[in-house]
């Protein structure tokens, strides 16, 4: 065995405070950018991030569609609330977080040592619950990736899903299995119309040790 895999430590150290409220503690939800484009490699390394989080199955159900031409902006705007017009034409970028309604396809791929696991997957009430349920918690992991790369989010629901999906999704081969469930601004956050940080449940009123 080779000394850099026996000196390996066998935990994992906690990232320091600093990192900590950078990607949590500290962080909020923005609602003004500034007018700095996001390079398109970052946006790839956020999903290369994002990618690596765990999945039921490593079925991977998200899709992302990164929204940051100005057709792509205007062809977005009258499917959003009034309200999240001029913060989402202000992100330089907006992710349109779906899921494939015909992930199961993929994991054969994705599960090369169980191809069968597709059949998990493939009955219409497994495939609206795992596949929702998956794809939210890579949203999650997109907003936590998006903080620890230097990123600031945004995110939202208060827009017409039907008509994002018919106006992004059902004429192209192929996104037209994709489904949107959120939206998530992406950018340099500003102070302005930052909205004071409110309460958070405490430890017994949401969480219990057994």
């Amino acid at each position: 065995m080779s000394d850099e895999l026996t000196s390996k430590p066998t935990h994992n150290d906690p990232i320091d405070e600093t990192a900590l409220k950078q990607i949590l503690l500290d962080a909020r939800t923005y609602n003004d950018f500034e007018e700095r484009p996001i390079p398109a490699e970052t946006l790839k390394k956020l999903y290369d991030t994002v990618r690596m989080g765990p999945t039921s199955a490593n079925s991977s159900p998200a899709r992302f569609l990164f929204i940051t031409s100005e057709d792509a902006k205007t062809r977005l705007k009258p499917h959003l609330m009034e309200g999240n017009q001029p913060k989402t034409m202000k992100a330089p970028a907006t992710v349109v977080l779906a899921w494939d309604t015909e992930f199961y396809d993929k994991v054969p791929q994705l599960m090369p040592h169980n191809p069968g696991a597709r059949d998990w997957f493939t009955a219409p009430e497994s495939t609206l619950d795992n596949g929702k349920r998956n794809a939210i918690l890579q949203g999650a992991y997109l907003i936590i990736a998006a903080r620890a790369l230097g990123l600031d989010t945004g995110a939202m629901s208060g827009f017409d899903n039907d008509a994002v999906d018919k106006a992004f999704f059902a004429d192209d081969p192929v996104m037209k299995t994709w489904r949107s469930d959120f939206l998530i601004n992406l950018g340099y956050g500003t102070t302005k119309n930052l909205f004071p940080r409110l309460p958070r449940l405490d430890f017994d009123e949401a969480a219990k040790i057994l």
